[in-house]
């Protein structure tokens, strides 16, 4: 019993406010690191980004990035202790402060002095005539009220004081969803070519307990771009089919941004696109197929291959888009032909083709076992704001031989109070001249 009585002790100084507040601002600190800092990047990317500074200390170094773990600050093992000591702070106080303090609040407390009574700040005396009439002005009034030879305890709003338990139990829910999350989830990146089939398998990032579904085959059926009238792009669509091991089709959808498939708890989101190659038709049956170069110039993303002509001289097949023309220049940088897929355009006296622009569509695909929990929690927060807005208020009577003393105290709203105190007065002097 020493032994649990010294654990529960120890335990119980991480439930003092100050230590609570320290964690976390300490968490909020580390977040706010990881937010400014990329997370995840490979090592050249924060070499070039985070140089060596001689000298200059007040600067972030990518040596000191990668060996403090700020490249990936949510899954180090410092990140994750001070989860778990902020979530045993919440735990408990929750147990050892907000409970008993609900538990204090129900009790009746019978106030049987008037020395009692005159220590609180809203206190009156009136004159005594029935103190069954001061029962039914408080109860007029929504107090629950309590009643002991000469005395009178009332309350009302006790669901305010339960505000503060459900902010607690949402902030454990969070925590607990994140690292369930965390622990069970994973992150996939797949960049797929359209018409193809892919699995699962390019991981990003995966928790210590999680599975990859390896008997889930996808295919992408069709993708494709819809633009704006000044040919900027508007939105990016991927029609994706879900078969299993069987080849049993289980699911087929059309997915964009910000409109991604969810199936069994893995969610396939529409992140990128780009296009690959060209596949080009040269005379009646020869077909090819050419890589092209993703460039930028004046601000504008441009795709070219070159083509051999001759064994001195080439094209050079130009793509602004998808739906835009396909410009043909020769070794000299002049403009020969202009035209899009499956239209024959004649290059030194052969028929030339281009039967098909070939792309490849991103994909990030997901799964968090621990999301139905951290929407849960935002759910009981959400609650627990509005009825934190209640006040709790106690009223205390106490009957002398001639007149009766009233006092009470609310933890907010101390003008609403004040005007319940008045209007019970008033309820109790009209009942004495009804009768």
């Amino acid at each position: 019993m020493k032994y649990k009585s010294s654990i529960w002790n120890l335990l119980k100084k991480f439930s003092n406010l100050n230590v609570s507040i320290i964690m976390l601002l300490v968490i909020a600190l580390f977040s706010i690191l990881g937010t400014i800092i990329e997370q995840d990047q490979t090592i050249a990317y924060y070499q070039e980004n985070y140089p060596i500074s001689r000298g200059q200390f007040w600067k972030l170094e990518w040596t000191s990035i990668t060996n403090l773990g700020l490249n990936h600050v949510y899954t180090t093992w410092w990140f994750l202790c001070l989860l778990v000591l902020f979530f045993i702070s919440l735990i408990v106080c929750t147990f050892s402060r907000q409970l008993p303090g609900l538990k204090n609040a129900r009790k009746w407390k019978f106030l049987q002095s008037s020395k009692a009574m005159q220590k609180f700040k809203d206190y009156k005396s009136i004159q005594k005539n029935s103190f069954s009439s001061m029962i039914y002005s408080l109860n007029r009034n929504h107090y629950y009220v309590f009643h002991k030879k000469g005395s009178i305890y009332a309350y009302k709003g006790l669901l305010g004081r339960v505000a503060p338990i459900f902010v607690h139990i949402s902030i454990i829910l969070t925590l607990t969803g994140s690292l369930v999350g965390l622990f069970g989830g994973f992150s996939v990146q797949e960049m797929i070519p359209s018409g193809e089939l892919f699995h699962i398998q390019n991981v990003v990032i995966s928790g210590i307990s999680s599975h990859l579904p390896y008997n889930l085959v996808g295919k992408i059926d069709e993708f494709r771009i819809e633009y704006n009238m000044d040919h900027s792009i508007k939105q990016f669509f991927s029609t994706i089919s879900l078969i299993d091991n069987n080849n049993i089709s289980l699911v087929a959808e059309n997915i964009s941004v910000n409109s991604p498939l969810k199936f069994r708890g893995i969610t396939f989101y529409q992140t990128d696109w780009q296009i690959n190659a060209l596949r080009i038709q040269i005379g009646s049956d020869s077909i090819i197929q050419k890589s092209l170069v993703k460039i930028k110039a004046n601000n504008t993303f441009l795709w070219v291959c070159n083509l051999p002509v001759s064994h001195e001289s080439y094209i050079s097949i130009v793509l602004t888009g998808l739906e835009d023309d396909i410009f043909i220049y020769d070794i000299n940088g002049l403009l020969i032909a202009k035209t899009k897929a499956n239209e024959i355009i004649m290059i030194d006296h052969t028929p030339l083709i281009i039967k098909e622009v070939m792309t490849s569509t991103g994909l990030q695909i997901k799964t968090d076992p621990g999301i139905g929990l951290v929407y849960t929690s935002f759910l009981i927060l959400m609650v627990s704001v509005v009825i934190s807005y209640l006040s709790y208020s106690q009223i205390w009577t106490y009957s002398q031989s001639h007149n009766i003393e009233l006092a009470g105290l609310t933890n907010r709203a101390a003008l609403n109070f004040e005007e319940d105190l008045v209007n019970i007065q008033k309820d109790y002097i009209r009942s004495m001249l009804t009768k």
